[in-house]
Order: C-alpha cells, then structure tokens, then sequence
C-alpha cells in the first residue's frame, strides 16, 4: 500500500475544508502510528491481494497462498480479519456481477484532484467503472467511528480525481460512493451526479487554496476530531469557555429556581458539548509537556500508584507447592472476551459454532443528540429494561 501523503490529502479533508489552518497546527506534532493503524493497514493489505487476485491477472492460487501464509505472520494477524475482509470483498464482487457484463475495476489506485486541492492525491482502495457509472469504495476497518457516505469529502475528492483519470473514455454522469466497515456491519452507499460532484470541487477549490498557502484561519466543529492540534488549540479553547463567559445559566423561563429544569439540561448539554473530552485531552499534554521537561503552572510530576508484580513465575509456583500448597489451586482458568474468541476462531466460524449459546441483550438507554439516526427508545421498554436489571441484582 502506498504510504505517502499529500499535504491537501483526501483522508484530511473533512478537517482542512473546515479548518484551513489545521495545516499549520498540526505541522508541530509528529505522526505517531498506533497498533490500530498497523492492524488496519493489514487489513488493506489483506483486501487488496483478494481483490487484485479476482479482478486482475498475475496472482494465482500459488502465489495467493503464499502471499496470505506472508499477512499471517504479523502480530496483527487473526481470523477474523480474514472473514472481514472477505465481506469488503463479497460487496465489491457483489457490485460488479450487478452489471450485465464485466465492468473496470482497479485497486490501489492513485488518483490526481491537483486541479482542485493544490498537489492533491490519493490513493482509492477500489474504483469500478461501467458505462456512465463510477464507484468508490472505500475500506474502513476501525470500529470507533461510524462514517457515512453521503457528504464524504475524501470520497468525492477520490472521485474527483477518477473522473480527470477515465472522463476521457467513460462518459460518466453517475457516481455511487461506498464507505465498507465490515467490522461494523456498516455498507453505506451514496448516489451523485457528476454535475453535484464538480460542484462540490469548485466550492472547494478557493478552500483548498488556501489551507495550501498556510492560512491562519481556523474554526471548531466536529471535524476537530482527528486533528493533532485539537487539545492545544487555542481557538478551540477559546470555543470551550464561550459558553461559560455568555452566561450559560440563564433561567430560561423567567422564574429563578434552585434545581435545573429537564429544558435547562439539555440547554446545557448542547452549549457544553465536547468540554469533558477536551479537558481530558488537555490533562494529557499536560502531562506530555512536564514529562518534556517543561513547567506546566501550578502542576508538578509526582510517582503515581504502582501494582506489585511477580518477576518469575515458575520460582513463585514452585515455592509455593513446597510451602503445601496445590499447583491447580494457583492458576485462574477464564474464557477469552468474546472479541478475542472471535479473533482466534474467525467471526464466521464463531458465529455457527456458539450458535444458541450467545445473546445480546438490548443496551442500556443512552442520551444522543436529536439528530442521531439511532431510533428512539420508547420509554416502557427502557423502564421495563431497568426493572428486570434490578430484579437480577436481587436474585
């Protein structure tokens, strides 16, 4: 897989169309590469052999084999990985015999929408093309944020860029844009039209820019997510104590009281959305900085609690048999998580061999935004839920 980057990359744009001066923010921060971004490159690894090996010519059961005996040696190798990328596949293939004959299809692909973002590239997991119809689809294999398709700027950027590639050959007037997260259980797709499509980059192009000439302009909103800069951010702090300096308490129906109304609660919780996490974050690059060496005011490092542990485990075992005490009594025999058993078994397998010994019960009611697109719990049934819990705790 290709690892390098454009400074107006695709996967960034959702944060740098917002936040143009996220581009110079995040430039003070190194990349740190997580166990999760090593997984998941595995995993688009994974999914482009079986992808490349159906579509294109050049890899045979031979060398498809060894090339997976290859995937399995990594430390974040498991089965299930080879089941979750069999579903991305499963939807690609699935999309491709929905044509009446055999479309193009390519994975990997590098892609140019330099005439949108300055020097802007990336690279597609797959593109597919028929007729007038272009596809994107995109592999996300993180389970921590659900992504949609529709309104995907990475997407579009991608099909920007497929569209200065092929426009040339297909005539194409229809793009669907796929964002596959199988670990999720999520296959979304969007429908556009090109006109839409090339809208959205001429909306963009002033935009990008912009952010290209290392704009000072920065806002806050959601896309501050996954920007490096967000705990440091001062605009972003600013944003965090706004509701505080405006008066977030007013009694909003006139009659001051001493308890908050369930209108006051919600009130607030929507003009205070996000400080928890902030904060949070903010503690941890304050600690980073003291640990740099730097004063953070009115903090100072201090050794935190620490468990003791047993250095040799086979001198502790067998001082404690010749002290009379039995071998089996001193081992703790637990099942693995159910994330775990299904890493080691396979979600296919782990699905048809615990088939009547597993279930999921309904989730405890959580407050989300009006707008999430959850349905609503009726209120008897989260009430008749918390009854039957307490009846559990009783028995």
């Amino acid at each position: 897989m290709p690892e390098e980057h454009a400074k107006l990359s695709a996967s960034g744009s959702n944060r740098w169309i917002n936040c143009p001066g996220s581009i110079v923010l995040e430039r003070s921060f190194e990349e740190k590469e997580s166990e999760y971004a090593e997984e998941g490159r595995l995993a688009h690894s994974v999914a482009e052999l079986k992808l490349t090996k159906y579509f294109k010519k050049g890899i045979g059961p031979k060398k498809f084999k060894s090339a997976m005996d290859e995937f399995k040696k990594s430390p974040y190798w498991n089965k299930s990985m080879d089941d979750y990328t069999d579903d991305y596949f499963e939807f690609v293939k699935e999309k491709a015999l929905s044509y009446p004959d055999r479309p193009f299809v390519d994975v990997e692909l590098r892609v140019d929408y330099s005439n949108i973002a300055p020097e802007g590239f990336g690279t597609c997991d797959c593109i597919m093309l028929h007729g007038e119809e272009l596809s994107i689809i995109d592999l996300k294999y993180g389970t921590g944020v659900k992504v949609d398709a529709k309104d995907n700027s990475q997407l579009m950027l991608y099909a920007l860029g497929a569209y200065n590639m092929f426009s040339i050959i297909y005539g194409i007037k229809t793009i669907h844009l796929s964002i596959v997260q199988p670990r999720l259980g999520h296959f979304d797709t969007h429908t556009i039209g090109i006109d839409e499509l090339l809208a959205f980059g001429e909306r963009i192009k002033p935009i990008a820019l912009e952010a290209f000439n290392d704009s000072d302009k920065l806002a806050v909103g959601d896309h501050c997510g996954f920007c490096k800069a967000k705990s440091k951010c001062r605009t972003r702090a600013e944003a965090m104590f706004k509701p505080i300096e405006d008066h977030i308490l007013p009694i909003m129906n006139g009659e001051p009281g001493n308890l908050l109304t369930s209108e006051e609660i919600g009130e607030l919780l929507t003009k205070i959305e996000g400080v928890a996490d902030w904060i949070k974050k903010l503690d941890a690059e304050a600690l980073a900085e003291a640990l740099a060496g730097n004063t953070v005011t009115g903090y100072k490092l201090v050794e935190g609690r620490s468990n003791r542990k047993i250095t040799d485990e086979a001198l502790a075992v067998s001082k404690l048999v010749s002290a009379g005490y039995e071998e089996p009594l001193l081992y703790e025999r637990k099942l693995l998580s159910m994330t775990n058993l299904e890493k080691l078994v396979g979600k296919k397998d782990f699905a048809s061999i615990l088939d009547g010994v597993i279930e999921k019960p309904p989730g405890k009611p959580t407050l989300v935004k009006a707008s999430d697109k959850r349905k609503e719990y009726v209120l008897n049934d989260a009430k008749s839920m918390f009854n039957n819990l307490d009846k559990e705790k009783e028995n």
